[in-house]
């Protein structure tokens, strides 16, 4: 990551109050990591100024459900993971994505790394392993290799668990290796045909995992739930998340609505498969208008599956509109992680900002339209076909 000044203005541009919708021209005085004000800057003695004229700032996105660290395929050695997420990370930063939840793969070795600057990319909370019972989507075992786990990583531990009492066991298991999140398969997965419509826990299974989670420093459960029934039981068992949620049904997002769970959709790698597509955007539809509460996760987990800037037109086609889709990617998101310092660009926030070319929400390029990154308040990221725009001092590269 790049060096700055102690204090920078962002002047000329737009500034998008993620809330409202709303797009104003103001300019941003970033100071240290933070934002210090927004509107007309009067004390700017001693700042950087970037000229952002043409463009708008936007909060730093939020990915509330990746894959950075997913196996190799074929024979690959084990530490080709790790360095195939080394650049995954820094890539997500180049696009505008500031914070990442990894939705198990990543072991607590990627957080230390980032933190001590070996590699750069967004901020990391992780879930470790996804838990499931015997046979669920989590379980390595299968008929030609037996139960040969394909991460090999003795910092990922052993997910698989049946009956209450084993569940709290392996939600010890990860937080003892570091986990921020709790993550439980409650169906299948969208390879398995009707198990994505079964409920492989139990329901007691499910409210153990919840109950042993917010005994372990009160760590949140996101669930892997396609199906409606899987949803609707995790919901009632007070999940933070359901992700996926392909078929939903009126129960499933009454649940979620009464119990303030929210809804991660991922409509993008399942989106590939038309006979699923349209019922996702359905149940999307029905959350809407039952109140659940949305943000965004891109499920980047198979190469070539898009990322977060692929999944927020998909959001905004779904019936959430550009401003509902950057909203569940930034403010929402931010409110389901439990981060308050950042998902907006308000005065005292963590400057954690985007800015891009075009002072429009029209979300269909916006990889192209990226001018501009900043993380904490560091540039973090500037394409190389961008040059500097300063009015002053430029920032150092």
């Amino acid at each position: 990551m790049t060096g700055k000044p102690a204090r920078t203005v962002l002047t000329g541009g737009c500034v998008l109050e993620v809330e409202s919708g709303e797009i104003v021209r103001a300019e941003v005085l970033v100071e240290d990591e933070r934002i210090r004000t927004i509107g007309e800057v009067l004390d700017a003695a001693g700042a950087a100024r970037v000229d952002c004229t043409g463009g708008l700032l936007v909060p730093g996105l939020i990915d509330c459900h990746a894959h950075i660290a997913f196996p190799q395929p074929g024979d690959a050695p084990r530490s080709a993971r790790l360095f195939e997420a080394a650049a995954v990370l820094r890539t997500l930063l180049g696009r505008g994505v500031t914070t990442v939840r990894d939705a198990w793969g990543a072991d607590s070795g990627f957080r230390l790394a980032l933190e001590q600057g070996w590699i750069t990319g967004p901020d990391l909370l992780l879930s470790l392993r996804q838990l499931c019972t015997t046979g669920g989507i989590g379980d390595p075992w299968n008929p030609r290799t037996g139960s040969v786990d394909a991460l090999g990583d003795p910092a990922l531990p052993e997910p698989v668990f049946d009956g209450p009492d084993a569940a709290r066991a392996a939600v010890r298991r990860m937080v003892r290796a570091g986990a921020d999140w709790i993550k439980l398969g409650a169906s299948g997965a969208m390879s398995e045909g009707d198990r994505v419509h079964d409920a492989l826990v139990t329901a007691a299974e499910v409210h153990a995992v919840v109950d042993e989670a917010e005994r372990q420093g009160g760590r949140p459960v996101m669930v892997h739930a396609h199906g409606a029934r899987p949803a609707e039981l995790a919901a009632r068992a007070g999940v933070r998340s359901i992700e996926h949620g392909v078929w939903l049904d009126a129960a499933a997002v009454a649940a979620m609505a009464e119990h303030g769970c929210w809804y991660v959709p991922t409509l993008t790698p399942i989106g590939r498969q038309p006979e699923a597509a349209e019922a996702h955007r359905a149940s999307v539809r029905r959350a809407l208008e039952a109140g659940v509460p949305i943000a965004a996760g891109s499920d980047r987990a198979r190469r070539g599956d898009g990322d977060l800037l692929a999944e927020l037109p998909a959001l905004a086609g779904a019936g959430l509109g550009a401003a509902g889709a950057l909203r569940a990617a930034t403010a929402e998101a931010a409110r389901l992680l439990r981060l308050d310092d950042r998902g907006r660009i308000a005065t005292g926030l963590r400057a954690d900002l985007v800015l891009l070319h075009g002072e429009h929400l029209d979300l269909t390029d916006l990889a192209d339209r990226i001018r501009a990154v900043w993380q904490a308040g560091r540039l973090a990221y500037r394409p190389e076909n961008t040059p500097p725009r300063s009015n002053s001092r430029a920032i150092s590269q």
